[in-house]
């Protein structure tokens, strides 16, 4: 259940929020002042935010600067609700690092329209590689679901890199991520030039999965193995590309030579076979995933199995 803080000196405004977002399932936790807010949220957990812009001893404006100042707060979305029309005040409040305002008198169901619009940005936003900006393990889970759910045909790729461990080494952390975010890049375009409706998640790391139909997916993972192969080698010093590899220190710590990276797709559909729990999903992926990587190069392989 979200909790969402109310802080308004009228008692009757809480009133009317504090019915309408409880039969919407979500808790409610009210203030009539920025002190009281400020205090409050010093010992409580809260979802969102919502503010009046006019409060005694300390105003919307302010708590809201305050929260956006501090860094365990800064994070939580702020709604300001003012009875002020004019432009400057708006600008104010979005400057003071608001997320959205209404202005009074206001529509209860609009405001409530507003929060969870609200939460649902926090949560993508929370849940989004910070390097990639790909949707992240939760997102990820809950498009499994759906597509589980919905019974129809689906496609589930898993993408990860050969020989990423060594790269990093040999080149460093920031090459590395430089690399994460191609592959990305890779992943994200060839997908959704080919199928609009694809997801694609960052699962970490070299790790990612997109999701698409099972007439779509190997054209998809054949684009990105070429793709990726042709500008694999822009990333390697010019002797490594002369060479066709690089040497540095295996996991015993001795020096090994590692081909250049390559990319690893391992596909689950269910037009053979019934799926109905994630688990089995994740089963078969890890199978595949054994068997793809055993071409030492860039492939991918399909589940064609019935069961």
């Amino acid at each position: 259940m979200h909790r969402v803080l109310a802080c308004d000196d009228d008692p009757d405004i809480l009133d009317v929020i504090n019915i309408t977002f409880s039969s919407e399932g979500l808790e409610i936790l009210t203030a009539k002042d920025g002190i009281e807010a400020w205090d409050l949220l010093q010992n409580e957990s809260v979802d969102v935010i919502i503010l009046d812009y006019v409060m005694p001893r300390m105003s919307g404006l302010e708590l809201c600067r305050k929260i956006k100042q501090d860094p365990r707060l800064c994070q939580l979305p702020v709604l300001l609700v003012t009875g002020k029309g004019e432009q400057e005040d708006k600008l104010m409040g979005l400057e003071s690092g608001a997320d959205d305002y209404i202005v009074k008198p206001f529509d209860p169901k609009e405001l409530l329209i507003k929060v969870k619009n609200l939460l649902k940005r926090t949560t993508i936003i929370l849940d989004t590689n910070p390097l990639t900006h790909l949707p992240g393990n939760n997102t990820i889970s809950e498009q499994i679901g759906k597509r589980i759910r919905s019974k129809e045909l689906f496609a589930i790729a898993y993408v990860d890199l050969n020989n990423f461990k060594s790269y990093n080494d040999k080149y460093g952390f920031f090459a590395g991520d430089e690399l994460i975010k191609t592959t990305a890049e890779i992943i994200k375009e060839t997908c959704l030039t080919i199928d609009p409706q694809a997801f694609v998640g960052h699962i970490g790391g070299d790790d990612f999965v997109f999701m698409t139909t099972p007439e779509k997916v190997e054209t998809i993972s054949k684009k990105i193995i070429e793709v990726f192969d042709k500008k694999i080698p822009e990333f390697y010093d010019p002797e490594a590309r002369k060479q066709g590899f690089i040497e540095t220190l295996n996991r015993e710590h001795k020096p090994e030579k590692f081909p250049f990276v390559s990319i690893s797709i391992s596909i689950v559909t269910n037009e053979n076979k019934n799926i109905d729990h994630p688990a089995q999903i994740a089963q078969i992926a890890a199978e595949l995933k054994r068997k793809v990587k055993e071409s030492g190069k860039s492939a991918y392989l399909k589940d064609r199995r019935s069961r």
